[in-house]
């Protein structure tokens, strides 16, 4: 007798429709001129949960917190979180447009050398490894210093004694050892940094709504007005987190550095689209649900944390501190413990997924031969099919730039900038590009006059970002991000554009072919692994 066809949704007809998208991923990225080297074995909800984790709200929104209480106060988290989310949504939109069309691990830097030719791909490649190699600094400083300002009591050790060098010896070796075990569980394969990211993007939810209901239900008041009032919190009165200033509205801007350095991130949809399956449908979705669903989870949260101050001036002189002190006016001891070690491992699993998307912006970029060594940092691990010599040298760059940096405020200020501008590069170029040699859409599309407007909208925000990010106590940014730009423009004139020959050529035609002959179809609801996230 003839075999029975498998029902419409057995694990075999599941299985065999997989298969048949992740051919069809096969062959559009064929067409944009690369080999299927990577392992393509994450699920919609794996692409959407590693940008949900690398944002992280309980990791960039926890240990950045006094940089919104500290500006204004209440309307800082009430109203300013909301408008920099909002700012962040639109780059995000704008590059999901452009994700779908090109579905790379190379990401914003394909898209920047597609659309406007390899010298803006390389300064996009360039600001973008840097964002993402401080980022994981920062997130690493930060699981750090809240992990032992948290958990260190339980243990009776008392770090406000240690001695400045004492200080700064332990942060890199606690620093140190955070970054290399996230290194390795990368180097192990997609299979297991899949399942740990997976399993981070319902932690972080998890733990953020816990931490929500308990500042809530342990508070002894309410205090919602403080949401939209502006108290003047610069200077000593602010724990000197910003520097003394009676321009409100100004400072205002200086908190949107909390939510603009939180929702940073999003492109490592992108960058593992080689490893998904349904990448032109999955990928765009995963960018832009990962900024709404953070950006609302995030202002519940903190909103919450901040109706439940005992008292905000008192919170507020904490400086950085203040995040600390709340919780331990507010919540009982032992609650908070548990708490505190849910927060650690959400913000460990960030620092994981940082690796997993900063070490394939590496290896995509080594492809093409934008790197020093491009052909040690592009080779791919024959056993785990992971790029092993990209994992381990962001890893290391990294944990140096924590060497060289140290300050926390600096750190973020500094990867907040480098990534809005490589996020911006892409959506600027293609205003230009767009129904001119940009013509065919990939399946995720919202049209030309919003994806402008969109695109307009992120270039202003990542102005403001950048104009943000080089303030007191940040002025060491004011040299960095310029000193960036001169080296590169150097390297590039100097020797590069010579030398650097981008993607394939051709690319921007060939996968316009591909995608009028033959789009990518919605990848089936099971292979998200959530019907509703995925």
């Amino acid at each position: 007798m003839p075999d029975e066809p498998a029902a419409p949704n057995s694990p075999e007809e599941l299985d065999r429709r997989r298969a048949e998208i992740a051919a069809q991923d096969v062959q559009l990225l064929n067409s944009l001129g690369y080999s299927q080297e990577l392992l393509r074995r994450m699920s919609g909800f794996s692409n959407f949960a590693i940008s949900l984790s690398i944002i992280c709200i309980v990791a960039g929104g926890i240990t950045s917190f006094p940089l919104g209480l500290s500006s204004v106060g209440g309307a800082s988290i009430g109203l300013g979180w909301p408008l920099s989310c909002l700012m962040s949504l639109c780059v995000a939109l704008a590059m999901a447009q452009i994700a779908s069309a090109f579905p790379t691990a190379g990401g914003l830097y394909h898209w920047a050398a597609i659309l406007g030719g390899r010298g803006w791909g390389w300064l996009t490649a360039w600001f973008n490894l840097a964002g993402l190699i401080t980022v994981l600094a920062a997130i690493n400083v930060g699981c750090y210093e809240f992990a032992m300002r948290a958990l260190s009591p339980a243990f009776s050790v008392g770090i406000d004694d240690w001695d400045p060098s004492t200080r700064l010896t332990a942060q890199l070796v606690g620093v140190l050892a955070i970054t290399c075990t996230q290194a390795l569980l990368n180097h192990l394969g997609i299979r297991i940094t899949a399942l740990l990211v997976d399993f981070s993007g319902y932690w972080i939810l998890l733990v953020a709504s816990i931490l929500t209901v308990a500042m809530l239900v342990w508070a002894t008041s309410y205090d919602a007005a403080r949401l939209v009032t502006f108290t003047n919190y610069s200077g000593t009165a602010g724990g000197d987190v910003w520097p003394a200033t009676g321009n409100l509205a100004w400072l205002f801007l200086l908190g949107f550095l909390l939510p603009a350095y939180t929702i940073t991130g999003f492109d490592a949809s992108a960058h593992t689209a080689e490893e998904t399956i349904g990448a032109s449908y999955h990928v765009p979705r995963g960018i832009v649900r990962s900024v709404a669903v953070s950006g609302i989870f995030g202002w519940v949260m903190l909103m919450a944390i901040v109706v439940a101050i005992p008292d905000m001036d008192e919170a507020a002189a904490e400086g950085d501190n203040s995040f600390h002190w709340i919780v331990e006016h507010v919540l009982p001891t032992g609650v908070w413990r548990v708490l505190a070690v849910g927060i650690v491992i959400a913000q460990f699993f960030c620092g994981l997924a940082t690796v997993t998307s900063a070490s394939r912006m590496a290896y995509a970029f080594a492809r093409d031969g934008g790197l020093p060594l491009s052909a040690r940092v592009r080779q791919v691990s024959r056993r785990f099919r992971t790029p092993a010599v990209a994992i381990w040298s962001v890893a290391l760059l990294s944990v140096a730039f924590v060497v060289h940096s140290g300050t926390y405020s600096t750190i973020t200020g500094a990867c907040t900038i480098f990534l809005y501008i490589s996020y911006v590069i892409p959506n600027f170029l293609g205003l230009f590009a767009y129904g001119r040699t940009w013509t065919t859409m990939g399946v995720w599309s919202m049209g030309g006059t919003l994806y402008r407007a969109m695109a307009v909208l992120s270039v202003i925000g990542c102005g403001l970002i950048v104009l943000i990010g080089v303030q007191p106590p940040n002025e060491q940014n004011l040299w960095t991000v310029p000193g960036a730009l001169l080296l590169t423009a150097i390297v590039w004139f100097g020797y590069e554009r010579k030398h650097f020959r981008g993607p394939p050529q051709g690319v921007l035609t060939r996968v316009q072919t591909a995608l009028e002959n033959e789009a990518p179809p919605r990848a089936p609801d099971a292979d998200s692994g959530s019907p509703g996230l995925g």
